[in-house]
């Protein structure tokens, strides 16, 4: 994609994003050029879904030091080190067992990660997450984690939704977040990436997770992934 097109488009979100909304820009499978252009544009918070392929752009813009990596996708507990050593934010944790890993290895580091507690507000076979009672019922578990800070919940809607049932669904997770405020200090909302941010916005969300309409459309799964350039 030209530079001229990302500038632009990145300025059509800005006018619609209020300034206490942190924006990451999802970047998987985008090339490193790229990344390094939406950087000099003014951006700072980029997502990817899988460890490995973030490590090599990390390690590609390692001269820009003051870029944020947010992981986004689903993370296996066997590598919940490398994530942790990558990724200031964890948007995805999505069960008691990896909380506690990431708790336990996060001891020795120097700053606790964030964490993001994933829920699915809705019946959804094909995403991770906590229903609500599983998380209700977890909140014991979770607040003895001294080593992490988690901050806040995160969602991915199902397909199939109206506008209104985007915006009244997106509204359930920061009602769910005051209701857990007595345990968990809950304050950030990630939810809303490019087909319903604007319904995300609406319901309170405090982090867009925005690809596609920032950088177009990607390869598909079984697409070749572009090198890392």
């Amino acid at each position: 994609m030209s530079e001229n097109t990302l500038s632009q488009r990145l300025h059509a979100l800005q006018t619609q994003i209020p300034p206490h909304v942190r924006l990451v820009a999802v970047t998987k499978q985008v090339p490193v050029a790229v990344i390094r252009h939406a950087y000099a544009l003014g951006l700072r918070d980029f997502g990817e879904s899988r460890v490995q392929e973030a490590q090599a752009k990390a390690q590609a813009l390692a001269d820009l030091p003051d870029i944020t990596w947010h992981l986004i996708g689903h993370l296996q507990t066997n590598k919940a080190r490398p994530a942790l050593h990558l990724f200031p934010w964890i948007h995805s944790v999505d069960s008691l067992p990896l909380a506690q890993k990431l708790d336990q290895l996060s001891q020795d580091l120097p700053r606790p990660p964030h964490l993001l507690l994933q829920v699915k507000l809705r019946p959804d076979p094909q995403k991770y997450g906590w229903t609500v009672p599983e998380l209700c019922a977890a909140l014991p578990a979770l607040s003895q984690l001294h080593h992490v800070n988690i901050v806040g919940l995160m969602t991915i809607l199902p397909l199939g939704l109206t506008a209104s049932e985007r915006q009244q669904v997106f509204s359930e997770l920061p009602a769910l977040g005051a209701q857990l405020q007595p345990h968990l200090p809950l304050r950030e909302y990630s939810m809303g990436m490019s087909d319903d941010y604007p319904q995300a916005l609406a319901a309170g969300a405090t982090i867009l997770r925005l690809g596609r309409c920032l950088f177009g459309e990607r390869p598909k799964e079984t697409d070749a992934i572009p090198p890392i350039q």
